[in-house]
């Protein structure tokens, strides 16, 4: 029993984008929601692990890591990859630092690369200077998350905050004069004692320069970019895994629903264009106990599912209903009852034959997920509609569309559900 490559993943959208675009190229990979069932995992190229570590406390945060990596031991994993969002989604008391503390001692390594940003999706770092859609990150509508907001755009500079290690640049000019100088500089900046390497992400050359260095490395960190191009290059490398049938999705049945927890402006749109040709519910989380906002939405929905309509749910508020709910019930307390609430419908809905669902929002997708009791899915390959498409692996056969909120065009919802239809 062997894993070539394990992907730890921070959020449930962030290990969809790997495994749905290494599915693309060829490489069949194993997406794993419930970590219990990692001992009776076989064989497997590439396995994914869908965590909610992003906004854990550092401490609970490391507890799970150590947990996660004993169980990819066991099954002897020969790689590991903590995977968190391309735009290093952190604040000062966030947990990459110490999350990669943690791993870099287990595994005793002496170096750990780390390398946020995607090119292809138009998130760069250049000097350590991250850019958002062509916008420095810190004048980019990444300076409104409302859990993480990004007001510093050194990317060295807020994981240097996080960690006692010394960080350093890998920048994209010292990349672009080759492998053997990029080599020659990193033992030269490892015997300066930096042990941290935030690596520039200008084009997907340095990408692939990266994973060079560091593939032979026990454990890697980095963004979509970087597993994708690792888990490209071991299997160039040495394809030892015969191929796998993928089993075949089967046609979407029952009922649709749509449950939107992102709050970004791209996902907003999303939701107002699905609401014109649909009835969507928007919840105030302010105006109730989670419990009874769960069985009101619930209660409304049975008429609607009953009239054969694909259906909406929103905890999204503009930004005024994000601050009121956020001074009420604190950053992270706002975030969970919005999150619990819609794991309850989710789970009510499923009771109820629905079989088709599309979420908006990577924290809301790992509760809806968890609430649906499903322990891992077939991820289907990345296509026009991006990542996303998973289908569960139980008797059910629940389809899903699980979307990051800032990502994906106005219709995204319509055409993810007529995808699982036809």
């Amino acid at each position: 029993m062997s894993v070539r490559f394990a992907v730890i993943a921070d959020d449930f959208t962030g290990g969809l984008f790997v495994a749905s675009n290494l599915e693309k190229l060829g490489i069949p990979a194993l997406y794993v929601c419930d970590p219990d069932i990692l001992p009776a995992v076989s064989d497997q190229e590439v396995l994914v692990v869908a965590t909610r570590l992003r906004f854990m406390p550092a401490a609970e945060a490391v507890a799970t890591l150590d947990r996660l990596t004993t169980a990819l031991d066991a099954i002897a994993a020969e790689h590991i990859f903590y995977k968190y969002c391309s735009t290093f989604d952190s604040t000062d008391e966030g947990n990459i630092g110490p999350c990669a503390d943690f791993l870099i001692g287990k595994y005793r390594q002496p170096r750990l690369i780390f390398s946020p940003g995607y090119p292809d999706l138009r998130t760069y770092v250049h000097e350590g200077y991250m850019f958002y859609k062509d916008r420095i990150i810190s004048e980019s509508i990444k300076r409104f998350d409302p859990i993480t907001p990004m007001n510093d755009p050194d990317m060295a500079r807020v994981l240097q905050r996080q960690t006692a290690e010394k960080v350093g640049l890998l920048p994209h000019r010292v990349l672009h004069r080759g492998s053997a100088f990029a080599h020659d500089y990193v033992r030269e900046q490892q015997d300066k004692g930096v042990r941290y390497f935030l690596m520039d992400c200008v084009d997907n050359d340095d990408v692939a320069l990266g994973a060079a260095i560091f593939r032979r490395d026990r454990v890697t960190t980095g963004a979509d970019a970087l597993a994708i191009e690792l888990a490209s290059q071991w299997r160039n490398e040495d394809a030892r895994h015969a191929a796998q049938d993928r089993p075949r999705p089967v046609r979407g049945q029952g009922g649709e629903a749509v449950l939107v927890g992102s709050c970004s402006e791209v996902t907003l749109r999303q939701r107002d264009h699905f609401a014109l040709s649909n009835p969507v519910l928007d919840i105030d989380i302010c105006g109730a106990e989670g419990d009874v906002l769960t069985e009101g939405s619930l209660d409304w929905a049975q008429t609607q599912l009953n009239a054969g309509r694909a259906i909406g749910f929103s905890v999204a508020g503009d930004p005024a209903a994000v601050t009121r709910a956020q001074s009420m019930f604190g950053v992270m307390g706002a975030a969970k009852k919005a999150e619990g609430v819609l794991a309850g419908i989710a789970k009510g809905l499923a009771e109820r034959g629905v079989r088709k669902f599309v979420v908006s929002g990577g924290e809301s997708s790992g509760a809806i997920v968890q609430a649906l009791g499903i322990r891992s899915m077939q991820v289907l390959p990345f296509d026009e509609l991006g990542a996303g498409s998973c289908v569960s692996h139980d008797d059910r056969r629940i389809s899903l569309f699980l979307k990051p909120g800032k990502i994906g065009t106005d219709d995204v919802f319509s055409a993810a559900l007529e995808k699982m239809r036809t």
